[in-house]
């Protein structure tokens, strides 16, 4: 599965912690877009979509997450809650994400801008493009 989890090197003392994010040296793609998702309700799921080209790097900077994560070969479950650690998402990988604390702030780096077409928000669609399938809709690509 494309995912890796990232060590974030830390720098600080008894005034606080900071955590440099640098593209192309700790984040290994240039940064495009930034987004950060929080006040989510413990029961909602969020994401329930791949990425056909995008590559992300999700740090929980406060509280914790859940994610599960799939390939096409079987789920992988994930908790980020150490604004010290990332996870590095590479394309073709679906995501839920679920089980967010009440002070979870979740911030994503994207190596794409915002771009509709690049999501795959059907599972089953999903499973299809993953396998290669090209009997699905009758298209061969």
């Amino acid at each position: 599965m494309d995912i890796q989890p990232i060590l974030l090197q830390t720098h600080g003392d008894s005034r606080g912690m900071l955590v440099a994010l640098e593209q192309e040296r700790n984040v290994p793609f240039p940064i495009r877009r930034v987004y950060y998702l929080f006040a989510t309700s413990t029961e909602v799921h969020r994401g329930m979509h791949a990425h056909r080209h995008l590559n992300q790097l999700a740090v929980a900077v406060r509280g914790s997450v859940t994610i599960l994560l799939d390939d096409g070969t079987g789920p992988a479950q994930v908790t980020l809650d150490d604004p010290a650690r990332g996870l590095l998402l590479g394309s073709m990988v679906w995501r839920d994400l679920y089980d967010f604390s009440d002070d979870c702030v979740l911030m994503v780096l994207a190596d794409q801008f915002y771009d509709p077409a690049d999501y795959i928000t059907d599972y089953d669609e999903f499973l299809s493009e993953v396998r290669g399938d090209t009997r699905r809709g009758g298209t061969a690509w």
